[in-house]
């Protein structure tokens, strides 16, 4: 049986890929009108997503996100136990974040 850091470690990488596979979907919604695309990539504790001059920079630390943009701004997040995104303004739907990265990225 796997112990409880374990299965937060576990939980932690797959709530990562589904930030990921969001970011991806998100992106390419936001290009179809003007058949632009985005570039995601994603690893271990790392996911880059690019179009054009744009890019954002998430890099994980067990349940710690951090991220980063091309004009300097930047900030933490946590995942929750329920799937979501906590920052110091409060939690947010994995979701609601990855459209709102997208539709920034996207302009």
């Amino acid at each position: 049986m796997a112990g409880l850091s374990e299965f937060g470690a576990q939980v932690h990488a797959e709530l990562w890929v589904s930030l990921a596979s969001l970011l991806r979907s998100y992106t390419a919604a936001h290009g179809l009108n003007g058949k632009r695309q985005a570039a995601v990539e994603l690893g271990e504790e790392r996911i880059l997503v690019r179009h054009g001059d744009g890019w954002l920079d998430l890099t994980r630390s067990r349940a710690t996100v951090n991220w980063q943009r091309e004009d300097g701004q930047s900030g933490a997040l946590q995942f929750t136990e329920a799937g979501r995104l906590r920052s110091e303004a409060g939690e947010e739907e994995m979701d609601m974040a990855a459209e709102r990265w997208a539709r920034e990225l996207m302009r």
